[in-house]
Formats: structure tokens, C-alpha cells, sequence
């Protein structure tokens, strides 16, 4: 009787396998669509996975001063808003495409990190997403302790700052050239021109 049960689990599991790829055939397997709940848990133990126990223990040695996140908002908004976005939600241009998604930063996932394992992820990268390695290799970049103060930080960011990072962020020769246009415009030049670009 026990082997019956047996065999009927992995005929299910069999066929729900089955079911799983004719979906993935059918619909495709690009980055626009949401991952499934599974590949989402996988996506997410891998990451914890991938950072070394003696970097999980890792306290930040940088104190977190206004001066530190002041700089780390510079070069967040110019090296990581891209993707992350300004406030740390993945909600960018390139987030919104990118599998998997870049984390929520706000959220309680990644502020149960530990400082080590952001510092790791920053440094390090992760394999099999978009999330390249930035920074001097090993466990004393200092820029990189200051931008696990302004991850830790991103929670209770102001939309002054925000504002303040908007101004940061990498432009395109045409955004450039808009923004000229309309500098012109306010201090009693002509119209700006019609753009249309990507958001």
C-alpha cells in the first residue's frame, strides 16, 4: 500500500513538471514576465547561498554620519539608481526587465541582511543576474561600507533626497539637451523642442 502512495507522488510530481515546461514552451522564458513563486524562492537562496559565512558575520566598520550617506547618495545615484532606482525600489527602466528583479531594498528581505552579506553582494556581484562587482576587491572599501549605510538608510530616505539624486543620475547627450532647453526656456528664451525618449 506505502509503494502506491509512493508512485502516485511521483507520477503528480511527474506531471506537474510536465505542465511546468509546455508553459515555459508556450509562453516563453524572457525577462518581462513576473517569476514564478518557485524560481523566485531559487533566485533568493542562491543569493544567500553565494556569500561565504565569514562574510555574513561582518560588521560595518565605517560609521554611518550624515557625511558617509551624503557621499554614498552620490554615488548610488550614479553607479546603482540604474537599476535600483533613487529609493531603492527595482522600479527603473532596466529593473523592470531584468530577471531576476532587482530586490525591493526598502523591504524586510533585504534589511534582515546582514552588513556583511551587502557589503559581499556589492563587491562581489551576483552570478546568473545583473548585479556586476563593484568596488576594490576585498573587506575594506570604504565606499562600499558607505553604501551599506545608505542601503540601511533607504527606508526612511526623504523625497528631498530623492529629488536631490534625480539631479545625479547618469543623462543621455538628448536628456542633457532637453534640460538646456528648458533652463532656456524658464529664464525667457523660446519653447523647448518636443522630446520623446524612453522612461
Amino acid at each position: 500500500m506505502r509503494k502506491i502512495g509512493v508512485i502516485t507522488a511521483v507520477i503528480i510530481v511527474v506531471i506537474v513538471c510536465v505542465v511546468k515546461v509546455a508553459l515555459v514552451v508556450q509562453q516563453g522564458f524572457g525577462t518581462r514576465t513576473e517569476p514564478s513563486g518557485v524560481e523566485a524562492y531559487l533566485a533568493t537562496r542562491m543569493r544567500d547561498w553565494s556569500v561565504p559565512k565569514s562574510s555574513k558575520v561582518m560588521r560595518n566598520p565605517v560609521p554611518c554620519s550624515q557625511e558617509a550617506l551624503a557621499e554614498a547618495r552620490v554615488h548610488f545615484a550614479d553607479h546603482c539608481a540604474i537599476c535600483h532606482a533613487n529609493n531603492g525600489s527595482g522600479d527603473s527602466m532596466f529593473g523592470r526587465t531584468m530577471y531576476p528583479r532587482p530586490p525591493d531594498m526598502r523591504k524586510q528581505d533585504t534589511r534582515r541582511r546582514s552588513d556583511g552579506q551587502l557589503y559581499y553582494t556589492i563587491q562581489n556581484g551576483v552570478r546568473l543576474s545583473g548585479m556586476p562587482a563593484f568596488g576594490e576587491a576585498g573587506n575594506h572599501d570604504t565606499d562600499t561600507w558607505k553604501l551599506v549605510c545608505f542601503v540601511r538608510h533607504l527606508p526612511s530616505m526623504t523625497s528631498e533626497e530623492e529629488r536631490v539624486m534625480e539631479a545625479l543620475n547618469p543623462k543621455t547627450p538628448d536628456e542633457f539637451e532637453e534640460e538646456r532647453q528648458e533652463r532656456n526656456f524658464l529664464n525667457g528664451g523660446g519653447p523647448p523642442e518636443n522630446h520623446t525618449h524612453h522612461k
